[in-house]
């Protein structure tokens, strides 16, 4: 682990295994912690690069308006400070969007795609300025009490799943992961209201549905039947337009499926890369 210096700021990494290179892109209001459950069997069998975007986590946060630009160069300079000359790439939510944009400038770079829950496009600015503001109201909640913050703005679980964890904070489901973790994670190195701010300006400047077929890379899209925030509509029209994808819906999972369907999730991703 250590900071790559690229672009005129510092990026905080993390590397684990060996082999074939794997980078992994965090959403929106996360860091490289959100992918702590994708990490141990991703890197039996692949080197997995884990890292904070511009404005998260450990690595700087310029107060200007990011853009997709800005982050995919990011990817693309962190890649040469670690010698890496090609890698599949993987993004989440918003690493989703940045991974199509990253995938359309630094084609050379990428092997294999996985996009999870994402999108081609935001629908208008009122959404953006919408997720901008619930975003707010859970940084400041979070700082009054993250346990409450967290089940009152798990937007990202089924109902049905949320109350299951809510019963047992500590119980470890599938043996990989609990909410006690997930709550302790989220009050680490916290987005703060500036930097929702400059990376939703990214968001606003994502548009790619005219281009997606400019993407000749195998890829994989996932998406969840109860997510709610990027629904298997959305995602579906990213498989039509990109000509080399495959699709699948996780089944009784919401926005963050790659928790709560881990070994489902988990075991595709892996059966799409090393086939």
């Amino acid at each position: 682990m250590g900071y790559a210096e690229v672009n005129e700021i510092k990026i905080f990494y993390e590397v684990y295994g060996e082999g074939d290179p794997v980078i992994l892109i965090h959403g929106f209001g996360g860091n490289r912690t959100e992918w702590f459950v994708q990490v141990p069997p991703l890197s039996e069998k692949f080197k997995v690069i884990i890292f904070d975007n511009r404005g998260s986590g450990k690595s700087d946060r310029p107060n200007i308006p990011y853009t997709m630009e800005m982050f995919a160069d990011d990817i693309a300079g962190l890649l040469d400070y670690l010698n890496i000359d090609k890698a599949h790439i993987i993004g989440v939510s918003l690493g989703g969007m940045i991974v199509q944009n990253f995938t359309m400038k630094y084609p050379e770079l990428v092997n294999k795609v996985v996009l999870i829950n994402t999108f081609p496009g935001f629908p208008n600015q009122q959404g953006i300025d919408i997720y901008k503001k619930n975003l707010i109201n859970v940084y400041h909640d979070k700082l009054e009490d993250p346990e409450k913050s967290f089940f009152d703005h798990a937007h990202g679980f089924t109902r049905k799943f949320k109350k299951i964890m809510k019963v047992d904070l500590k119980k470890r489901h599938y043996g990989l992961w609990s909410a006690e973790d997930i709550i302790k994670n989220s009050t680490i190195d916290i987005f703060t209201p500036q930097d929702i701010l400059n990376s939703a300006n990214a968001i606003a400047g994502h548009e790619v549905r005219d281009r997606l077929h400019e993407v000749k890379n195998k890829t994989l899209i996932l998406c969840a039947d109860k997510d709610r925030i990027s629904p298997v509509l959305v995602n579906r029209q990213i498989h039509e337009l990109l000509p080399n994808s495959e699709f699948k819906i996780i089944k009784d999972a919401g926005h963050d499926s790659k928790l709560e369907k881990a070994p489902e999730v988990n075991k595709t991703i892996l059966e799409f890369l090393v086939k």
